[in-house]
């Protein structure tokens, strides 16, 4: 189970409709080549993000699932493993920096302050960077799950 923490009162909750969407201001992401998947030997050569749990409450009226919300902080050129949220459904929004993401069979994206994502349960989450060296990248998170599993599951070495 994740440990519970409120950080300043922000919790944040904003599902969009379609997958992989820019963010509602009308801004687009940048869609991009994808490049080659990356290895684990290959993120292990960047620092790693942190996800850091802000509030969880099982939803009242949906029997067996539970709301979480996280900050993700990405320092400068990290880089996570390759990864799945179970049968989460997840919303990222980005608080600060920029972030490229791909998700199997998608492009890849690049996304800046303010604009959003969605990942529909099952996801498989190949790519996610802070694409900058010098300066934060960090994500809201929020994940409807099945309550007591994992929210993060990482791709085994390979």
């Amino acid at each position: 189970m994740i440990g519970m923490r409120i950080a300043s009162g922000l919790l944040a909750a904003g599902m969009t409709a379609t997958a992989c969407s820019p963010a509602v201001d009308g801004a687009s992401a940048t869609v991009q080549a994808p490049p080659a998947a990356p290895t684990a030997t290959a993120a292990s050569q960047h620092p790693s993000e942190t996800l850091s749990p802000v509030f969880e409450q099982p939803l009242p009226n949906v029997k067996g699932k539970t709301f979480t919300s996280a900050i993700v902080d990405f320092p400068p050129n990290a880089r996570a493993v390759a990864h799945r949220h179970g049968a989460a459904f997840v919303y990222a929004y980005v608080l600060e920096g920029t972030v490229r993401s791909q998700l199997a069979g998608e492009p890849v994206r690049t996304y800046h302050q303010g604009q959003n994502w969605v990942e529909q349960p099952g996801a498989h989450h190949l790519l996610t960077e802070n694409t900058s060296r010098t300066k934060r990248a960090k994500l809201l998170v929020t994940f409807i799950s099945n309550t007591g599993d994992k929210l993060k599951i990482e791709d085994p070495p390979g």
